[in-house]
């Protein structure tokens, strides 16, 4: 079927087939036009999916921060003469916290087919590992930087958990991440359950949910190199 296929990619250095499905492969090998994050990473993602896909007969286009997204309607220009594109991030799954739903919409917008493929999703992964419930949930992206807001931001989140009984999930830049959690531990109540997912279905993944009281007597991995979420609920 000729579609928008939104393609998963691996979360890390981990092998395809544990997480990817066959039927992935070959849909992959159908397609020749592709809206990417990053060209390099994508063409080595690709390759990774086979080593004969055929990369110099492929288009690329590009997504990502430094992109102009007056051009993504433009992009999807071979779909709509007939030839699936697909859309492939840096890391787990497109158009979730991530460019790709600019182009979806667009998709979307015009009656454009568009196919979810499955594979890893950090978020869902984090929830079902944490033990903080998952019957509601919330993500909330990138937390400000700046460390007054930050913990603004946090105590309203939390405020929300114990009010809702619903989880907060939010990520931070990975070597911030020390920093991040040190504003969990000055931020939030004692008896607030946190979750870190890090690294997840990656050699280094590391995932442990304690209260603040609890994670202020732990020593935390070193993180500042590995992708984290992190979950927070009464």
């Amino acid at each position: 079927m000729k579609a928008l296929y939104l393609i998963p990619v691996t979360l890390g250095d981990t092998p395809i087939e544990q997480v990817l499905p066959s039927y992935n492969h070959d849909i992959i090998m159908q397609i020749r036009h592709f809206i990417v994050e990053d060209i390099r990473s994508a063409r080595r993602f690709l390759r990774k999916v086979d080593r004969e896909f055929p990369i110099d007969d492929s288009t690329f286009m590009e997504m990502g921060k430094h992109a102009d997204s007056k051009q993504f309607s433009q992009y999807l220009e071979p779909l709509r003469k007939g030839q699936s594109i697909g859309v492939i991030s840096e890391a787990g799954c497109p158009a979730v916290a991530d460019p790709g739903a600019d182009v979806v919409a667009i998709a979307q917008r015009e009656g454009l087919q568009v196919i979810p493929l499955v594979g890893p999703s950090s978020m869902i992964l984090a929830v079902m590992s944490s033990g903080l419930g998952g019957q509601s949930f919330a993500f909330n992206g990138y937390l400000p930087v700046d460390p007054a807001d930050r913990s603004k931001k946090l105590k309203m989140l939390e405020a929300r958990a114990w009010n809702e009984g619903q989880t907060q999930l939010f990520i931070e830049t990975p070597y911030r991440n020390m920093k991040m959690f040190q504003s969990l531990l000055a931020s939030l109540r004692p008896q607030t359950r946190m979750c870190i997912a890090a690294g997840i279905t990656t050699p280094d993944e590391w995932i442990r949910t304690l209260t603040i009281e609890k994670w202020k007597k732990q020593q935390l991995p070193d993180l500042s190199k590995v992708p984290a979420i992190f979950l927070i609920n009464k």
